[in-house]
């Protein structure tokens, strides 16, 4: 695969919906800075999943990992326990052995993005060492979702910047 993903999967973004937990938040009731980076890995988890694998699948049946090689986030608004909140994770870049997922965050009630980021993956084998991803893989993807997500779509009113 070459760099950047087509433009038609750059605009397509896969959504999940959370609840803020108690457990995530500080003692003022807002969410602590680190669960955004857990928050990006349940994007892209299910990302996957609707689209038909989950990382389980790479590395038991095709013995390839997605190491977490970089990590950005932008925190632009606070999210509070108990916030419903949008997960935006799109694929930004695919190479033949590395990728890039794009990440929104928004709170639910004011269609506000909390923050905003991304990672970056390397694509290796039990060992660590380098390798391309396993046959199938990167087409899965960039195809379009097979599964769709739990729950019905939130509608998001967003303008663009």
């Amino acid at each position: 695969m070459t760099s950047p993903a087509p433009d038609n999967v750059l605009g397509d973004w896969h959504e999940t919906v959370l609840r803020v937990r108690y457990s995530e938040t500080d003692k003022m009731g807002i969410v602590y800075y680190a669960n955004y980076l857990i928050w990006f890995e349940i994007g892209r988890t299910e990302y996957c999943r609707a689209r038909g694998f989950s990382y389980r699948d790479m590395e038991t049946n095709d013995d390839a990992f997605l190491v977490v090689a970089e990590s950005y986030c932008r925190y632009k608004a606070p999210a509070y326990y108990d916030d419903e909140i949008l997960i935006r994770t799109r694929i930004t870049e695919l190479r033949k052995r590395s990728l890039r997922f794009g990440y929104e965050i928004l709170r639910v009630r004011d269609s506000q993005i909390i923050s905003e980021g991304e990672t970056g993956h390397v694509v290796t084998d039990g060992d660590g060492r380098v390798r391309s991803f396993p046959e199938g893989y990167a087409q899965r993807l960039l195809a379009p979702p097979i599964h769709k997500p739990q729950g019905e779509p939130v509608p998001t009113q967003i303008s663009p910047e």
